[in-house]
């Protein structure tokens, strides 16, 4: 009797490991590195929750807080390294994940906007008792920030931008719109094996590392099965807003500190993938990008990493973060005290 129902028990656990995984639209089965905490508020008349990281400095803290604000295709965890080395220089890290994205709530009818998502962020940092903070986005975030800090240049100590996009204006040199419908079948038609194809080429300057696959997995799971569709929705939602809302035009009037930071060997460009090959081939030069924000920026700093892509955090990130938290203590210094004149140019040995 017991060997069968070993036996049965073996044939049920192998049925189980080849059958597809239900979609984790919230990533409840998805550990994040640190303590999850949730804000909850109204927006637009529904209840919403916003998950978000907040990590005490170890050691001796320096009374500053950095805001980390994450991409399309990451969440607040990929963080993870960097907050833990802001952590060790003594910041506190806040890392939230939007509204739309990973463990927050992904409602079917919202008006998503960068002016919104800064608004939401705002108000989760009010409540924690966060004032003028550093932040710092990536990607998609990197778009956030740069809003951010054109909405509150008042309560925003500093500016960082790791690889943003919408530093060119994508309709403006030509890709095509597409409607929500349309991006939203689009998006359903994602997998592990195209997001890490995608990401292969566009954030990783063609190269890959085992370490890499965590993230793709994460992403991944909260597009499978019918629950997929809630979360396929919201990147359908989130990239209408993108391609509708460009930033670059408004560069000259950012007035805090920044920072960009700049793997040169980036070509991401929502939109090219359906654009024709002559207006593909002019979009997503980030080694041109860098230096042209920069110039838009007055007195920003530029760093560019010319063998890196989209994510030097994840591919380099000792380099990465030596570069950062070096850069910081520049822009933390009194104003008087920084030669923000121009932007300058570093780029970081191995």
């Amino acid at each position: 009797m017991s060997f069968y129902y070993a036996f049965g028990r073996a044939i049920a656990i192998i049925v189980l490991a080849i059958q597809p995984a239900f979609a984790d639209p919230m990533l409840a089965d998805f550990d994040y590195p640190f303590e999850v905490k949730r804000f909850e508020f109204t927006s637009q008349k529904l209840p919403l929750s916003m998950a978000y990281l907040d990590v005490a400095p170890h050691g001796e803290a320096n009374g500053e807080t950095v805001v980390l604000l994450h991409g399309k295709n990451f969440c607040s965890a990929t963080w993870e390294q960097t907050i833990k080395a802001l952590s060790a220089a003594g910041y506190r890290v806040v890392a939230p994940d939007q509204i739309g994205f990973c463990k927050s709530s992904k409602p079917d009818h919202y008006q998503f906007s960068f002016q919104q998502l800064a608004s939401n962020t705002q108000a989760l940092l009010q409540k924690i008792g966060v004032e003028h903070p550093i932040v710092m986005g990536h990607s998609t975030g990197g778009m956030l920030a740069l809003r951010y800090a054109l909405m509150y240049p008042q309560d925003t100590k500093a500016l960082v931008v790791v690889n943003p996009i919408g530093l060119e204006d994508w309709k403006a040199k030509g890709v095509p719109l597409k409607t929500i419908d349309q991006l939203y079948q689009q998006e359903l038609k994602t997998t592990a094996d195209s997001i890490r194809e995608y990401e292969r080429k566009t954030y990783y300057a063609g190269e890959w590392k085992p370490e890499y696959d965590k993230w793709v997995d994460m992403l991944a799971s909260m597009y499978r099965g019918k629950d997929g569709e809630v979360f396929a929705w919201s990147q359908a939602l989130t990239t209408d807003m993108i391609m509708g809302q460009p930033v670059v035009y408004e560069f000259g009037n950012i007035s805090v500190p920044s920072l960009l930071l700049i793997g040169a060997k980036d070509n991401t460009a929502i939109g090219k993938a359906w654009s024709s090959p002559e207006v593909a081939a002019r979009i997503g030069h980030y080694g041109e990008l860098g230096p042209e924000t920069a110039k838009a920026i007055k007195g920003s700093i530029l760093v560019m990493f010319p063998d890196l892509g989209h994510a030097p955090q994840i591919q380099a990130p000792n380099r990465f973060h030596e570069a950062l938290i070096k850069n910081l203590e520049t822009l933390r210094r009194p104003a008087n005290e920084q030669d923000r004149s121009r932007s300058s140019r570093i780029t970081p040995n191995d």
